[in-house]
């Protein structure tokens, strides 16, 4: 019976439910579009090309491992852990000869892969980066060769078709490549393409080099990419995968087959599966928080317009029980409509976000977007659950109050709230304050950024469950204000006393937006700040060198020592290392007159002896990990070595060049790409003097020491698009969100503007009084808002930075508020002109 009264409410009153039901939607959507990035993270599959003609793999372990023991309680647990390195690791050519001779294997091919990037105009391919192979690898995809012949002098190259479309090559032409070391010009001897017909790999360009010299431009002697096996005829994948793992039994070594030959291809979509199912989390998390804050207040909202009609319920002789049997099968019935919308929208808006994710380079293309019934099962799920939960929640008074005080309260105003909701939200604002207080102690990005957004989330809880407390001293503070403004502001001022709950609904979207948007549009530019401040401040150098092209060759850097008037020159390589399990940036320096271009403030020891066995660390890691000039660190380097080295110096400027600084010539050996992001210069000589000592160069230029600043600015300005790109659906939902409940809010007080019409007010008079109330709320809300921002942001300034003084641009903020004040004015004038069309006397006279 209470589903057929839930079904007839929800079709007599459309309107009322349409705010809850668009609501709900976003919400779905929202959870379905963050679920599929979630499952892409944990079921993308990541398919092989240059490989896909070799059905098993032997490549390193690219996973630093980790075994914890506990003993508790006369038990004792064992723990693996692993985690993965940054660069790729390399396998020792020796596991070859244990490869050989065993049953199955028909033949073992190695495989190396560099850097390798063409120079010639036209011939780079964004979305296909390049990479150097030796020519006897070539089968493992297969590539043949369409024209020309095979490299088999050091200077002979072979490249793919794409390339040569792309540069306009031909067999016989010249072309330089950048490689590992010094650039140099090959004659391009032939034309490959892959077995398949297609003119080039889908994600990538490859060039083959003679084996000679493809050895020298790896520099890794004795070591090799990967293995290739093939099987001998008979042989299944199945049977030749376990003869290849009892053969390496005992060794590091990893045997791929399948998909699982992928991720040993594209290393980077490897990482982006961790990435993405941390990000998919965070965001996941977040838009559930924001969407049962939005859904319980449009609930709320909802069922305080329909207050009278439920007091009257009672009245009759309806229980408590059955009025929420009815609120609550009236949100199953809105959340399952809007749930399956939603969930279907939310689909093509995972993809959307997803493609925007592979565009800014975030998720590489090669890792394929998995897209199930899950993601959309959960969405409806919690949409219902999310519903059902909002409507017991906002009816909570009306069916425990008795029947006489819900006619009272139908007619006006409650204005004391109840002691649960106090309660509640100063619990919120407590909790609020200790996740303010916590993130000022967090000194890590990673550990910082969730409890930032949830700290406002928890902020704007307390805002939403105090609102009319909130509202109501506003007007306190606002009414002389209001009252100067004429009529209107009388009248709003007014409303805004005696519908304190009705405007704190209005406020509580609004401060969500303004101290979500705040906080995602400013934190990174504080931590950019703060980080090229101290890059700009630790640069002694007069010149810097940069590449067009993927770094600055050792070889350019030599010239340039050995040229007159040059007093030092520091070559600059980035990598990330880990430290047991937890992962630090890193670079590395040239010893040699290093304090001369380069001043991280050292604190404790000196930079003065600085060798190749020497580390120097930021004062955040000599924090976490205990150290101190003389100490001994052992550590994973890119690329899964394990190094033991002596600390020299502990510095302050570990945001602007990284938390651990080595000696050169050790991280360039272990990165995938060795040339130096840049060279910083002491040189009294002028610019032209310097460029034509490089004139050996072209793809080097001279630039000023800023242009590390520069660096600087574009990582930060990259991260923030990251994280703006991340949060921005949930911002697009609580914008969403401020329209529908202004738009709700307004919509159901056609009958008091009749009245007031009735009363001698003009439709001018009426419009201007709802501006004025938009503008009231607005102002309320920005300040909430903008109060909220500034107590987080400074704590994430204390904890990252340790200054309290948080980037904010004026323009920005601005831009923030004016589409803040659009939203409200908006939602407000529109739904107002149309419920003062029809007649007062109608609307008056007109049966409930």
């Amino acid at each position: 019976m209470m589903l057929r009264y839930a079904l007839q409410t929800i079709r007599d009153r459309k309107g009322g439910f349409l705010g809850a039901f668009v609501a709900l939607m976003c919400a779905a959507a929202l959870i379905t579009a963050c679920g599929t990035l979630l499952e892409t993270g944990l079921r993308g599959s990541i398919r092989p090309e240059r490989y896909a003609a070799a059905p098993v793999l032997v490549s390193a372990d690219q996973n630093v491992h980790r075994t914890i023991v506990k003993h508790k309680k006369g038990k004792t647990k064992v723990k693996h852990k692993a985690k993965p390195i940054a660069e790729r690791a390399w396998l020792p050519r020796d596991v070859t000869r244990r490869l050989e001779g065993v049953p199955g294997v028909g033949k073992v091919i190695p495989e190396l892969t560099f850097l390798a990037q063409p120079l010639t105009p036209g011939a780079k391919d964004p979305d296909r980066p390049a990479y150097g192979h030796t020519w006897a690898s070539a089968s493992l995809t297969p590539f043949r060769i369409v024209e020309g012949r095979a490299p088999r002098a050091a200077t002979d190259l072979v490249v793919d078709r794409g390339l040569a479309e792309r540069a306009r090559l031909e067999p016989g032409d010249r072309l330089t490549v950048q490689s590992t070391s010094a650039p140099r010009t090959y004659r391009v001897t032939g034309i490959a393409a892959p077995a398949d017909g297609e003119s080039a790999l889908a994600h990538q360009t490859a060039l083959f080099f003679s084996d000679r010299e493809a050895e020298r431009l790896a520099a890794h002697p004795g070591r090799v990419t990967a293995l290739g096996v093939l099987p001998a005829d008979g042989t299944s994948v199945p049977t030749l995968t376990a003869a290849v793992e009892k053969a390496l039994d005992g060794t590091t070594a990893q045997v791929s087959s399948g998909d699982g030959r992928g991720p040993v291809e594209f290393l980077d979509a490897a990482g982006a599966r961790v990435k993405l199912v941390s990000m998919g989390g965070a965001m996941g998390g977040t838009s559930l928080l924001v969407a049962v804050l939005v859904v319980v207040g449009t609930f709320a909202l909802s069922i305080q317009q329909r207050h009278r009609e439920l007091a009257l319920l009672r009245a009759i002789a309806a229980s408590p029980k059955q009025l929420r049997k009815l609120l609550g099968r009236e949100a199953l019935l809105v959340g399952a409509a809007a749930g399956a919308l939603g969930s279907l929208a939310g689909i093509p808006l995972g993809g959307l976000l997803y493609g925007k994710f592979v565009d800014e380079g975030v998720v590489p293309a090669t890792l394929d977007r998995v897209v199930s019934v899950f993601p959309p099962l959960a969405a409806v799920a919690a949409t219902l659950f999310g519903a059902w939960a909002a409507a017991r929640v906002s009816a909570r008074r009306i069916a425990r109050i008795r029947p006489g005080e819900a006619l009272a309260e139908a007619g006006v105003e409650r204005t004391k709230l109840s002691w649960v909701r106090v309660v509640a939200g100063l619990l919120f604002l407590v909790g609020g304050a200790v996740l303010v207080f916590v993130l000022s102690l967090l000194r890590t990005e990673p550990a910082s950024t969730p409890v930032t957004f949830l700290a406002v989330v928890v902020l704007a809880s307390a805002v939403a469950l105090l609102g009319p407390v909130v509202v109501r001293v506003s007007a306190a503070v606002l009414g002389r204000v209001l009252r100067l403004t004429g009529p209107a502001g009388r009248l709003a001022h007014a409303n805004l006393r005696g519908n304190a709950a009705r405007m704190a609904a209005a406020v509580t979207p609004l401060v969500l937006l303004v101290g979500m948007t705040c906080t995602v549009l400013f934190a990174q530019p504080t931590l950019t700040a703060a980080a090229r401040d101290q890059a700009r401040d630790g640069v002694r150098a007069d010149w810097s060198l940069i590449a067009q092209g993927p770094g600055v060759p050792a070889a350019a850097a030599r010239e340039l020592r050995a040229a007159e008037g040059v007093e030092a020159v520091t070559e600059v390589v980035r990598t990330t290392v880990r430290v047991g399990l937890d992962k630090y940036p890193a670079q590395g320096v040239t010893p040699a007159g290093l304090t001369r271009t380069w001043d991280p403030d050292v604190t404790e020891g000196s930079l003065t002896s600085f060798g190749a066995g020497d580390i120097a660390v930021s004062e955040l890691a000599a924090d976490q990990l205990g150290l101190k000039p003389g100490s001994r660190l052992k550590l994973t380097l890119g690329d899964g070595t394990p190094a033991t080295l002596t600390v020299r110096a502990v510095y302050a400027r570990g945001l602007g060049f990284g938390d651990l600084t080595l000696a050169h010539d050790l991280v360039a050996r272990h990165v995938d790409n060795p040339l130096a992001a840049t060279v910083l210069v002491k040189s009294d000589r002028t610019k032209s003097q310097l460029a034509a000592a490089l004139r050996k160069f072209p793809n080097v230029r001279v630039d000023s020491p800023d242009a590390v600043d520069r660096l600087q600015a574009e990582r930060g300005q990259s991260s923030a698009d990251v994280n703006l790109l991340a949060m921005g659906l949930v911002l697009a939902f609580t914008a969403i969100a401020v329209v529908n409940t202004l738009a709700m809010s307004v919509s159901e007080r056609v009958k008091e503007f009749a009245l007031l019409r009735l009363a001698g007010a003009t439709r001018r008079q009426v419009r201007a009084m709802l501006r004025t109330e938009a503008l009231s709320v607005l102002l309320i809300a920005t300040a909430l808002g903008s109060a909220i921002a500034l107590a987080v942001l400074t704590a994430f300034s204390v904890g990252m930075t340790g200054s309290a003084a948080p980037v904010v641009l004026p323009l920005l903020y601005v831009a923030v508020v004016a589409v803040a004040g659009l939203l409200a004015l908006t939602a407000t004038v529109v739904p107002g002109r149309t419920a003062l069309k029809p007649s007062p006397v109608t609307v008056a006279t007109a049966k409930e």
